[in-house]
């Protein structure tokens, strides 16, 4: 599998081990930087290729996969979901990295370099790379409508329940 990683100064450490983690576990790895040390780096710089990258492969039926770090994951996360087609997941467990992939087809995740230990975040990544989208309709079903919003601008519609009781309502007799 292709992965695409990106960082900030912050994720740095944790980049260059992933980087040599990754190749070591037989995938083929696209780094987008940083490749030094600079504390004033801007980390929408490195996260955005990263997600430009995996989208691109996406859109041409590559099942690459992104990894977006930086000292908390909140900015990195936020930067790679700008990117058309991309829905990155912010993971801080083991359950969290599992659950991106399982209920939201999450196609690159986050993580905070400087909330957790080196091996911890690897075994996140591990978790997210090997765990396959089931597909079940409730989750194709809620994807499809972030994608139509993605695309459209269009909402979903509000289910029944969210329009009970509201003003107006042919139950309101004050209407």
């Amino acid at each position: 599998m292709r992965v695409h990683l990106g960082s900030d100064h912050a994720g740095l450490e944790l980049k260059d081990h992933l980087l040599n983690w990754l190749i070591d576990a037989g995938h083929e790895v696209v780094d987008h930087g940083p490749f030094v040390y600079d504390a004033l780096d801007d980390y929408p710089v490195f996260c955005l290729r990263a997600a430009e990258g995996v989208a691109a492969e996406r859109a041409e039926g590559l099942d690459s996969l992104g990894v977006v770090i930086g000292g908390s994951g909140n900015g990195e996360q936020i930067a790679a979901n700008k990117v058309a087609g991309i829905r990155s997941a912010l993971v801080w467990s083991e359950e969290t990295a599992t659950l991106a992939r399982e209920h939201n087809d999450a196609n690159v995740i986050s993580v905070g370099g400087r909330m957790h230990t080196v091996e911890e975040m690897t075994r996140f990544i591990e978790l997210f790379l090997a765990t396959p989208f089931p597909g079940d309709e409730r989750h194709v079903r809620r994807i499809n409508q972030l994608s139509v919003y993605e695309t459209e601008g269009l909402l979903p519609e509000l289910p029944a329940s969210a329009l009970q009781g509201t003003v107006g309502d042919a139950g309101d007799e004050d209407a």
